[in-house]
């Protein structure tokens, strides 16, 4: 009875009502997930202390990294499941949930491994120095040597619940977590709590998510009569199908996430010998920049399976309608978003420091980055749409496009031409030729579908 109630959401409700049912709850985690990707920059930025900031800073590209195996198993297997949902194929959206799970927490566990064992070098890498190494390090302990595992499962676990239409359990259990470390912070970082600083933020994360990873097995446990969603070791399996339909979609998500990471330890690298106030700076927009990354991506994310289930189903006109309104209700937001952030910069940065210096450099950076928005939304429905469809070659190609050939380059030549100030920019440069091929290229694929079913109609 459960799944009949799922299935027309897919197949029954209006556009905006199945959008909304599916993404509001995707969008309120991720509103959420963005005041818990803020917490720990807001408290640890109480302290005033640059070096604090700045370790929350450099460490953020190895919690970027985590959504590397996030994508591989959990946008990988929760778009294998909705197109197996849009089959009736209930076997083998078991066994890509299955597989999904025991994957991914097997590469986490290597992930904590290998920055354990090789911490030094990464600090390296990551732009740390002698003044903020011993920081940064203190931070990393929590969150990846003893946090990876809970931190990639709780996420991984809230997309295959949301793959079968069970947006709202997905995002109640990432927002408990959420909520928990937004409490925690000031108890663990601030002076009159436990006076941990940049360590306690860290400390209170891995306890969040272990909270939150606790949640969705207890669900699971609850529901294991009425979910298609299956963790269990008998249902695990290596078959062809199954690892080629995860990882077709997976791979290119993991890529690009990567790539991602490699770019921000880039902007690091070129921020840092400016000084901690300006790194503090950039880390602190980044941050406020999520903003409106975070409510796109919940938007996108809480599609992706009505696009992969009616595209399954045959039904393509409904996925295009999907994919297009959503399009126009991102873009409407987002310039109302960066409007406001470009006007009061000053304000925005001063939430999460009272520092001169650093806000000074903030107003710079976050005007930078907020010119890029309206086509950075556009580019996301683009690329979540290809991936819900097992599009994979073509977001590889858009991962590889938005990095190496475009975002990377500019981050050298714009911060060549105009140092430090320039590195703003670069996102905005890959993001409008991005939003245009994305969205070329989408037309296209709808247009060959709704031919190929006309045609098949026909016979």
């Amino acid at each position: 009875m459960e799944l009949t109630k799922k299935e027309q959401i897919f197949e029954q409700y209006s556009i905006p009502k199945a959008v909304a049912t599916l993404s509001v709850p995707t969008v309120l985690s991720s509103l959420v997930m963005i005041l818990y990707s803020l917490a720990d920059t807001y408290f640890v930025g109480l302290l005033n202390d640059h070096v604090q900031s700045s370790a929350v800073t450099l460490a953020s590209p190895i919690l970027l990294a985590f959504n590397a195996v996030n994508n591989l198993f959990g946008v990988g297997g929760s778009s294998m499941m909705s197109r197996a949902l849009g089959r009736k194929d209930y076997d083998t959206l078991r066994r890509s949930s299955a597989f999904s799970f025991y994957g991914s927490l097997i590469a986490a566990a290597l992930f904590s491994l290998l920055c354990t064992v090789f911490r030094q070098p990464l600090l390296a890498t990551i732009g740390a120095d002698a003044t903020t190494a011993a920081t940064t390090s203190q931070y990393l302990n929590w969150t990846v040597t003893f946090g990876s595992i809970p931190a990639i499962l709780n996420v991984v676990m809230g997309f295959l619940i949301r793959s079968e239409g069970s947006a709202l359990h997905a995002s109640i259990g990432t927002m408990s977590g959420c909520f928990l470390n937004i409490l925690l912070d000031p108890i663990f970082v601030l002076p009159w709590g436990f006076g941990m600083g940049a360590a306690g933020a860290a400390l209170a994360t891995f306890i969040s998510n272990c909270f939150a990873l606790a949640y969705f097995l207890v669900y699971l446990y609850i529901n294991r009569q009425r979910t298609c969603v299956c963790i269990s070791p008998s249902a695990f399996s290596l078959r062809k199908d199954v690892v080629g339909g995860v990882f077709t979609v997976g791979i290119p998500a993991a890529i690009q996430n990567l790539l991602n990471v490699t770019g921000m330890t880039i902007l690091n690298n070129f921020a840092a010998p400016f000084g901690t106030q300006a790194l503090a700076a950039m880390g602190i927009c980044t941050r406020i920049n999520y903003v409106p990354l975070n409510l796109f991506f919940g938007l996108s994310q809480g599609i992706m399976p009505l696009v992969s289930y009616n595209y399954a189903s045959g039904n393509i006109n409904r996925m295009k309608n999907t994919i297009y309104f959503t399009r126009r209700l991102a873009v409407a937001i987002c310039v109302v978003m960066a409007v406001v952030f470009f006007l009061f910069p000053e304000a925005m940065v001063r939430i999460f420091i009272n520092d001169a210096g650093t806000i000074e450099y903030g107003k710079y950076f976050l005007r930078g980055f907020c010119i890029g928005m309206p086509f950075l939304c556009i580019d996301f429905v683009a690329v979540n749409a290809f991936q819900a469809v097992g599009m994979g070659k073509e977001s590889l190609i858009f991962a590889i496009l938005r990095k190496i050939v475009l975002e990377i380059p500019a981050l050298f030549v714009l911060n060549m031409l105009f140092p430090l100030y320039g590195l703003a920019y670069a996102q905005t440069v890959a993001e409008v030729v991005l939003a245009i091929a994305g969205s070329l290229i989408l037309a296209n694929f709808i247009k060959k579908q709704q031919t190929r079913i006309e045609q098949e109609k026909q016979k």
